[in-house]
């Protein structure tokens, strides 16, 4: 266990981290003698300082004689120095007016990524829910030419999927009308990916009763009920405000970022750890579990409908970052999109 460090210590820790932050070099000892406001001489604090980087909270750039946070300097500010500010009001409006409970969840949750990053100035993340998630409302189907048939899925409490199928053989609308009431009346108000093995099943059963209208009916649904193909298990929006923070050194870390951010594995891997968690998660470094992330912060929070976990939402951005205020920010965006997503 570290030894606690000196009040002394823990405020020139926290200019140093501050100044860092809004500057993005290394802090000087005089600079902190003139920020921090303490009583001491710049001799003082440089030994303050050289006991800070003994301990591991510093290190000192080879170009400079100045010092800069290591992760677990980040880390001994996020938990005991910083001051977390209250959200403002013009980005609780932009949230309130973008999470609008009158939207679709689908819209709801690609809104988020994009919401995030432009309010933090970051990398803004979601990952979208899983079809375990859903729930079949009502399905329609309708006929088209040629064999096929529009579907109208409404999953959860109102959105609305539509999608075209090809069948084996030609449905009239008498029938269509049959199946859609069979399914509704069988599966309505299960999670669509229960519904889809049961249906599975009743397949296997109707062919050995050699009950060839229900067996149709039923391949018919389960090629309703097909999981859409979806590019995206995880959004990622405003990349390039990672460039911007970004110094000449930083791009081969970051071309490694964006590596992650298209593979999206070990990224999903981090956010699913955070599905099932109580509030906001901060990841500084390579506390995420991959090296990748050596320089940068994840900053997490789960969303859900009330009644249980859909997902998880963030930001991404170098370890400097403003926690103060994307704290919050990532916090009231869950908060909200899951009072959204309630309604």
């Amino acid at each position: 266990m570290r030894e606690e460090i000196s009040d002394r210590a823990r405020t020139l820790l926290k200019v140093l981290v501050q100044r860092h932050i809004r500057d993005g070099q290394p802090v000087g000892s005089r600079t902190l003698q003139e920020e921090a406001g303490l009583p001491v001489s710049a001799a003082t604090i440089r030994n303050v300082m050289s006991d800070l980087e003994e301990r591991g909270y510093l290190h000192s750039p080879h170009t400079s004689a100045g010092r800069v946070p290591t992760a677990l300097g980040y880390r001994f500010f996020v938990d005991s120095l910083l001051e977390v500010q209250a959200l403002d009001e013009a980005s609780v409006d932009i949230l309130r007016s973008a999470l609008n409970p009158d939207k679709s969840s689908t819209d709801l949750v690609q809104s988020a990524s994009s919401l995030l990053s432009a309010i933090t100035s970051q990398a803004g993340i979601v990952t979208v829910p899983r079809q375990d998630a859903q729930q079949l409302r009502q399905v329609e189907f309708l006929p088209l030419s040629d064999r096929r048939v529009l579907v109208i899925l409404v999953v959860n409490e109102r959105e609305v999927q539509n999608r075209i199928i090809h069948t084996a053989r030609d449905f009239s609308d008498e029938e269509l009308r049959t199946a859609a009431a069979l399914v509704n009346q069988r599966f309505g108000g299960q999670p669509l990916d229960r519904v889809k093995v049961q249906i599975l099943g009743e397949m296997r059963e109707a062919r050995s009763r050699i009950d060839d209208y229900l067996t149709a009916t039923l391949d018919l649904a389960s090629q309703a009920l097909d999981p859409e193909e979806r590019d995206e298990d995880c959004l990622v929006a405003g990349e390039a405000h990672l460039l911007d923070s970004a110094s000449a050194e930083d791009v081969d870390k970051l071309r490694e970022l964006f590596e992650v951010f298209e593979r999206k594995k070990d990224l999903l891997h981090l956010l699913e750890r955070c599905t099932r968690a109580d509030g906001v998660q901060i990841f500084i470094g390579e506390e995420a579990g991959y090296e990748v992330f050596g320089d940068f912060s994840v900053i997490t929070a789960p969303y859900g409908d009330g009644r249980r976990p859909l997902g998880v939402l963030g930001v991404i951005g170098p370890t400097r970052m403003a926690y103060d205020r994307v704290i919050p920010i990532v916090d009231v965006t869950s908060r909200m999109l899951s009072s959204a997503l309630a309604r």
